[in-house]
């Protein structure tokens, strides 16, 4: 019971770590590659991208 009785402003963190998180992650791993592999950065590139539009989508929806 102690646990719900503090503030809940560190929820609003994670929330927006889980939404914006795999996004970055995917973003940086594509940017990591950029010079060794064009192809597989555009990838990473993309998943990023679509995980950060579906992610905001979805979950910010509910």
């Amino acid at each position: 019971m102690i646990f719900l009785e503090g503030s809940m402003s560190g929820l609003w963190v994670l929330v927006l770590l889980m939404l914006a998180g795999p996004s970055l992650v995917l973003g940086l791993i594509g940017f990591l590659l950029r010079k060794r592999n064009k192809k597989a950065s555009t990838v990473f590139y993309t998943l990023a991208v679509l995980y950060f539009i579906i992610g905001w989508g979805i979950c910010s929806g509910m």
